[in-house]
């Protein structure tokens, strides 16, 4: 009998040869493993699904979003050019030249230079009273009131700082009495350069969404 032999049961039990009967570890670990594996398939899926309805709401959503953005937004119209001002031409324009100033000649030599940049001149010589040593910028620019609208925006380009009054004259020519500030007009490429923005067409305002 083999030492491997159980007691009492005699040579029917009797383990032979060299090959032995294996322990195998219980099937526990693996149940575990494969509960947990199939548990994380299923919250996949469920993950999954909810993200596709949640993509095919917003996704109708943000279509019909769209499409409303798009039929409020109107394509901006063509840019066009707003008609200028009808003003004046200088040569079209008469100035009286003042001088307010206690220093002798600006009328005569503002004249001139008014004369070689197209302007018609009329009256040369002193301010009157009322303005005589009282103007104290650049110049002034006296006229009727429809010279605020044409005669004074073109004239102005001549002279940086003017400012501009009306008074009751029936008539279309225009005063420029020199300051007590002046120096000389505006250099002629500056005020050329003026004129050319002044009578130049705006663009007209485009469309946004």
């Amino acid at each position: 009998m083999s030492m491997l032999t159980p007691p009492g049961m005699g040579g029917k039990y009797r383990i032979t040869g060299d090959v032995y009967p294996r322990m195998r570890r219980p099937h526990r670990r693996r149940r575990i493993v494969l509960a947990a594996t199939a548990a994380v398939v299923v919250l996949g899926a469920a993950g999954w699904g909810t993200l596709q309805l949640v993509d095919v709401f917003s996704g109708d959503a943000g279509t019909k979003a769209a499409a409303g953005k798009q039929a409020d937004c109107k394509p901006a119209p063509t840019p066009t050019a707003a008609p200028a001002a009808a003003l004046p031409k200088p040569a079209q324009i008469t100035v009286n030249v003042y001088n307010a100033t206690p220093r002798s000649g600006l009328a005569k030599t503002t004249a001139d230079e008014l004369a070689k940049r197209g302007f018609k001149v009329g009256k040369i010589g002193n301010a009157p009273a009322a303005y005589d040593k009282k103007v104290p910028g650049t110049g002034l620019l006296l006229g009727a009131p429809a010279a605020t609208k044409g005669a004074f925006p073109v004239l102005g380009t001549q002279l940086a700082g003017a400012t501009t009054k009306t008074d009751t004259r029936a008539t279309a020519d225009v005063d420029l009495i020199i300051g007590t500030a002046f120096k000389n007009l505006s250099p002629k490429t500056t005020a050329d350069a003026a004129l050319v923005a002044l009578t130049k067409p705006a663009p007209a305002p485009t469309g946004k969404c």
